[in-house]
């Protein structure tokens, strides 16, 4: 008697395989490709599809990958550049916080509809609950003074954040800036995003693909990056639980 085979219970019911799934999404948050040219390389290799069914499998699956990816992260550096940048969501200018340590590490980011002391608020919480246990020692800021009011008032909330330095420093700042870069670039070819929503999860993809291109996660002592593909760490990283 066959055994069924074993399959992840996050593909229940999909009537495309997994291995379909991930390839499509992994494609689409590394590379600068659209969903029509996942439609037409998938349609060479005789798996017609809709545009529609990437974006679903994005949406349904990027939050997921994250999470098991997160369970690999490496700790970063306590010295944080933070900074933001434009990203286009149905035609209107949102704000993408960003926060990078003095290696260059991906810390933390969020998607704001704005960019006031609300929003820096926000993302500065976001950021320490991904970081903890460690606390941030030194916070390095633009010019822009929301966000030096939102640290003051944080102050109110955590003596702790008392001991964060914060200082503001064009020079020290270019880390996260020319980090943007990889974002903006492949932001580029979408055109902009048609949701706030959309937006949030596909970012939250994006930045996933940067973290492992900047080698963030640990995969044991004597595990080799450049001996293993990006396939092979993909699978090994989406093992479930």
């Amino acid at each position: 008697m066959t055994k069924p085979i074993a399959r992840d219970p996050i593909y229940r019911r999909r009537r495309f395989q997994a291995e379909i799934i991930e390839l499509c999404v992994r494609w689409y948050i590394t590379y600068r490709l659209s969903y029509r040219d996942l439609v037409a390389m998938m349609a060479e290799r005789g798996l017609p599809m809709s545009h529609t069914t990437i974006l679903r499998w994005v949406i349904r699956y990027v939050p997921e990958f994250e999470k098991r990816w997160s369970r690999r992260a490496r700790k970063v550096h306590s010295s944080w550049r933070v900074d933001e940048t434009y990203i286009s969501v149905r035609g209107k200018w949102h704000y993408l916080y960003r926060a990078v340590d003095k290696r260059g590490k991906t810390v933390d980011f969020l998607l704001r509809p704005d960019r006031g002391i609300a929003a820096a608020q926000a993302f500065f919480r976001k950021a320490l609950a991904t970081s903890l246990p460690r606390w941030p020692r030194k916070i390095t800021l633009d010019g822009h003074a929301p966000s030096h009011q939102a640290l003051r008032l944080l102050r109110r909330e955590n003596p702790k954040w008392k001991y964060v330095f914060v200082r503001s420093c064009p020079y020290l700042n270019n880390i996260v800036e020319q980090d943007h870069r990889a974002i903006k670039r492949r932001c580029a070819p979408m055109l902009g995003f048609k949701s706030f929503g959309n937006a949030a999860i596909t970012l939250t993809g994006i930045e996933l693909a940067h973290r492992i291109h900047k080698r963030q996660f640990s995969f044991g002592p004597g595990r080799q990056w450049r001996n293993q593909s990006l396939k092979q760490l993909w699978d090994r990283a989406l093992v479930s639980a």
